[in-house]
């Protein structure tokens, strides 16, 4: 390295010079500092919070809607007799899904009393209301003066099913099949146990106080309708024999 008498003697652009030239002879390109620097911690800083950011959430996608449920045929192709309707009841298969066992409706035409339940239950082995329910309407009818000779019994469901969608049923045309049903029976009065689940058929509640009884127009009379709770319900709760029979006592003037 030049001493001081030489730099005086070098212009100062000439010094710098030379002592450039002397440190990159010497191997040192870069600028050097005592000291140490992590030059990549921002790197890293960087890197973790681009980690700990959460992915932007994929768009949502509109829920896709429920195919609305078939519709029953034409009406006009219904059948038109008690005989051909318990038929059809056991082979349309939109009245109910596949591989559930269906039970007809039975008894006479023009009964004194038409009794419809939603569905069979699900101990009925031999027809509808067979079963441990079918021993409670046994009692009843016997207490009221008539037997099952006497009433035509049916379901406003052809097979069990397990927690049903009545809005949807009643969607597919169910609602309407039950109307064209009771108007084939053509009974004289009309008693409807499971209210709650056959009133979203029937498009309209069903009370199931005295006071406030309703009737269902057909083309000869009005049939006078009772509606009750479940024949299950009072199996659980035997208290609800007593206000369904004072029901009954009013609805038949007893």
């Amino acid at each position: 390295m030049p001493d001081t008498a030489d730099m005086h003697d070098l212009g100062w652009h000439a010094a710098v010079t030379a002592a450039l030239d002397w440190w990159r002879l010497a191997g040192v390109d870069h600028a050097y500092v005592d000291e140490p620097a992590d030059w990549l911690a921002g790197a890293a800083e960087a890197a973790n919070a681009t980690a700990a950011r959460p992915a932007p959430a994929a768009p949502r996608k509109p829920p896709a809607e429920s195919p609305p449920p078939p519709r029953l045929a034409d009406p006009a192709n219904w059948p038109q007799t008690l005989d051909a309707f318990a038929k059809w009841w056991l082979e349309e298969p939109l009245l109910a899904p596949s591989g559930l066992r269906r039970l007809p409706p039975a008894g006479p035409a023009r009964a004194a009393l038409m009794i419809v339940v939603p569905m069979p239950m699900g101990d009925d082995e031999t027809g509808l209301l067979t079963g441990l329910a079918g021993r409670l309407l046994d009692g009843f009818l016997a207490a009221a003066g008539l037997s099952r000779t006497d009433c035509y019994i049916a379901s406003a469901c052809p097979a069990h099913m397990p927690a049903p969608d009545w809005a949807a049923l009643n969607s597919a045309g169910l609602g309407t099949i039950l109307m064209h049903h009771i108007t084939l029976a053509a009974p004289r009065r009309l008693l409807i146990f499971g209210a709650s689940g056959i009133s979203a058929l029937l498009g309209h509640d069903l009370p199931i106080s005295a006071q406030s009884l309703p009737a269902i127009n057909q083309e000869d009379a009005p049939v006078p309708v009772m509606a009750a709770r479940d024949l299950e319900a009072m199996l659980a709760r035997p208290q609800l024999k007593g206000s369904f029979w004072a029901n009954w006592l009013a609805w038949t003037g007893q």
